[in-house]
C-alpha cells in the first residue's frame, strides 16, 4: 500500500495599515518566488497568505481579499497583529513578513531548504536585510544591519521571520507590546537557534527618505529604543517616548 506524504504548509502572515500602496508587490514577490521554486525543482511547501489588519482606512483590506489574502483584524499594532495571524494560520510552518517588504526571486529555494532540513524545526531563519535605494548611505546601512544580524543576532522585523509552528509555540509566540516584538522573538530565540537565509528582503527605504535627516535619526532613534529596551524600560513606556 501506496503511503501518500502529508505536503508541508507555510502561512505567510503580513500585518497591514494604510498598506495599500505596497501590498501588490510584496504579493507579487511571493509569487515569483513560488515560480522560480517551482522551475527550479525545489521541493517547496504549500502557501497561505493571511493578512491581518489593524484599522486601515484605505483599500488595504479590499486589495489583500482580491489578491488572495485570507483577511483577519486586530487591535493596531505589530504585535497584536502576527500574534492574531499566526492563531489564525493552518501551517507548519509561519513567514512573518512586513507589508512594504518584497522578497527576492530565490525566497522560496532558500526558505526551503530551511524548513527541508529536518534539524531545523527548532531553529528560526531570517532574510539579509537590502533597501531599495541606490545610495552609499543605503549601502552602509545595509551593512550594519548584516553585522548586527550576524554577530548579535539580532535581526528586525523587516528581515521576515521563518519559524515552525511548533517551535513559535514553544517560544510563547509574539508578545502584543505597541513596538520592539521583533527583538523580544529574537532573543527568545537565541543566537544558536537562529540562521540567516541566502535570498533578501527588500524593504521600502521610504521611511529614510522622510526629511533631510531621516538617514540619520531613524537609525539612532532604533538604536535608542533598542537600548532603552535591554535596560528593561517597557516597550509601551519606550512607545510613548517616541510618540508610537
Amino acid at each position: 500500500m501506496r503511503i501518500e506524504e502529508k505536503s508541508i504548509l507555510l502561512s505567510i502572515v503580513i500585518p497591514t495599515l494604510d498598506a495599500a500602496a505596497h501590498l501588490p508587490a510584496c504579493f507579487t514577490s511571493i509569487v515569483q518566488g513560488v515560480r522560480m521554486a517551482r522551475d527550479a525543482g525545489v521541493i517547496a511547501p504549500e502557501i497561505e497568505i493571511i493578512v491581518v489588519d489593524g484599522g486601515s482606512s484605505d483599500d488595504t483590506v479590499a486589495l489583500a481579499g482580491q489578491l488572495g489574502a485570507r483577511v483577519a483584524s486586530a487591535p493596531k499594532g505589530r504585535g497584536s497583529q502576527l500574534a492574531a495571524g499566526a492563531d489564525a494560520a493552518n501551517g507548519d510552518w509561519l513567514l512573518f513578513l512586513h507589508a512594504d517588504t518584497r522578497l527576492a526571486d530565490n525566497w522560496l529555494c532558500a526558505a526551503s531548504g530551511h524548513i527541508n532540513n529536518p534539524a531545523n524545526p527548532g531553529k528560526a531563519a531570517a532574510f539579509r536585510f537590502v533597501l531599495d535605494d541606490p545610495s552609499r548611505t543605503a549601502r552602509f546601512l545595509e551593512a550594519v544591519v548584516g553585522w548586527r544580524s550576524r554577530e548579535l543576532a539580532l535581526p528586525y522585523g523587516d528581515q521576515g521571520l521563518l519559524i515552525s509552528r511548533g517551535f513559535y509555540r514553544a517560544l510563547g509566540g509574539f508578545g502584543k507590546d505597541p513596538l520592539m516584538e521583533d527583538v523580544d522573538i529574537v532573543c527568545r530565540i537565541g543566537s544558536m537557534r537562529l540562521r540567516m537565509l541566502d535570498a533578501a528582503a527588500i524593504t521600502s527605504a521610504a521611511r529614510y527618505r522622510e526629511g533631510k535627516a531621516g538617514w540619520i535619526l531613524r537609525p539612532l532613534r532604533n538604536l535608542s529604543c533598542l537600548g532603552l529596551w535591554f535596560l528593561g524600560l517597557p516597550a509601551p513606556v519606550i512607545a510613548r517616548l517616541y510618540g508610537r
